[in-house]
């Protein structure tokens, strides 16, 4: 009787879970039948929605909800706090599983090359994500005695960290940070945060939601000056033909053209406005320098020559982030990237490296909503299949599933399990209850591993 196709997923976020979704929905679940390992190096499943939303985005969370349906499954396993390739590598992988798809994200923040960005007081948005997170890697404090804070980029992360530096503590008490993290927001002096993009209104990458849930709060006044709602002919075409663009732009020239309010805390979201230098004396941040940009007829820009300094002492850069490369596996430099065709990965030769698949950001770049992956994984899983089915898959040495776990006790890896998240989500809302709150988040890798029964 044939044995049930082995498949080891690296990455645990919702890419490599949609992986596994597209395996067990196959017909090869049918017969012979898949047998799914998730690795995850951190304690915990589900990557993005953990670690890389905010935590006041309860409806964005909730995608954890369907994600919980696909691990519940029989033929999934899950092995969290297993780091690869430390732990275990790709030859490793090779002797225990047909194929390997690493689904593996994007959690540094892209370079931004202009003077001054190493200054004190210089921040990439994805570290400040992660400690409001409660990342258990980053450090428990965070500088917040800027009065006046800038952040660079345009997008729903430059929203989050804008947001997150506006609202008070207490707006976000309710939500499941954690106390590190509420005793920081506490001390945040932050009463102007300013918002900067380069290109006009139409080329935001804001999404609608997103956007209005800016104004929402009691403690947020949004301010968009009306010198910076223009369009030229490329951005009329990106309105007509992108339904959100042009919702987005409806919602900043309805706040442009409002008075302003008395709200405590000021976002100005500037346009038009192209970062050239971060101030700095004595290695610290004292001020932020940007270029006015114009419109060139196609929705790109064009400096004008004219500069302006802004009174900011810290600098947040949301412009992107970038996947840490993987050891064995081709890498582009430029994207950030796993080189691949169709998901299959492809090596300097143009050949595909046999058995080894990619999935989500590690694929195509930080781009697109959580839901965007979707599309990836069903890609992904049918090469492999395809490749199953003409013979193109490795045989592993030892397929038994019982084999990783010896592996990895041989190796003294604690790993937790799914049946260990059950327990350390448990304790998470156990916390909470005690406040009042949904849930309170562990942050020590330790306390979650002990509440993992790891």
């Amino acid at each position: 009787m044939p044995r049930p196709l082995r498949v080891a997923i690296v990455g645990a976020g919702p890419a490599g879970i949609y992986a596994a979704d597209a395996l067990l929905k196959s017909a090869v679940a049918t017969e012979p039948g898949v047998s799914i390992d998730l690795f995850e190096r951190m304690p915990a499943p589900f990557g993005l929605i953990r670690y890389g939303v905010a935590p006041d985005h309860p409806r964005i969370k909730g995608i954890v909800t369907a994600l919980h349906q696909v691990l519940d499954k029989p033929q999934i396993r899950l092995f969290g706090n297993v780091d690869y390739p430390t732990d275990i590598s790709l030859d490793d992988l090779r002797a225990f599983y047909d194929a390997v798809i690493f689904a593996t994200g994007a959690t540094a923040d892209r370079a931004l090359d202009i003077p001054g960005i190493g200054l004190d007081g210089s921040y990439g948005a994805a570290d400040f994500v992660s400690w409001y997170d409660g990342h258990p890697d980053v450090p428990r404090t965070w500088p917040l005695t800027a009065k006046k804070v800038a952040v660079l980029g345009v997008g729903n992360v430059a929203l989050d960290v804008a947001r997150v530096l506006a609202k008070t503590a207490d707006e976000l008490l309710p939500t499941e940070i954690p106390p590190n993290v509420y005793d920081g927001l506490k001390d945040n002096q932050a009463l102007e945060v300013h918002v900067f993009g380069r290109r006009g209104p139409a080329q935001a990458k804001f999404s609608p939601m997103e956007l209005r849930e800016l104004d929402h709060s009691p403690s947020i006044e949004v301010v968009v000056d009306p010198e910076d709602i223009d369009y030229d002919e490329g951005s009329i075409a990106t309105r007509r033909g992108n339904k959100q663009a042009d919702m987005v732009a409806k919602t900043l020239e309805n706040w442009a053209i409002r008075d302003v309010g008395d709200r405590p805390h000021k976002v100005f979201l500037h346009f038009f406005e192209s970062p050239v230098e971060i101030l700095g004396e004595d290695g610290e941040v004292v001020g932020l320098r940007t270029e006015r940009t114009a419109l060139d007829g196609t929705g790109g820009v064009q400096g004008t020559g004219a500069f302006r300094d802004w009174d900011v002492t810290a600098v947040y850069r949301a412009v992107g982030y970038l996947s840490d490369s993987l050891p064995k596996l081709p890498w582009d430099l430029a994207s950030g990237t796993v080189p691949d065709a169709g998901g299959r990965v492809v090596e300097e030769s143009g050949g595909h490296l046999q058995s080894t698949y990619v999935t989500g950001w590690i694929r195509r770049g930080p781009v697109g909503l959580i839901g965007h992956t979707k599309g990836d994984a069903n890609e992904t899983v049918a090469h492999l299949l395809d490749d199953r089915a003409n013979g193109r898959l490795h045989t592993p040495v030892s397929p038994a599933p019982e084999a990783v776990d010896a592996f990895l006790a041989e190796r003294n890896v604690r790993f937790t399990t799914w049946e260990g998240w059950h327990r350390l989500d448990a304790a998470e809302k156990a916390l909470g209850a005690e406040q009042g709150r949904e849930r309170v988040k562990i942050v020590e890798r330790e306390e979650m591993l002990g509440a993992s029964g790891a």
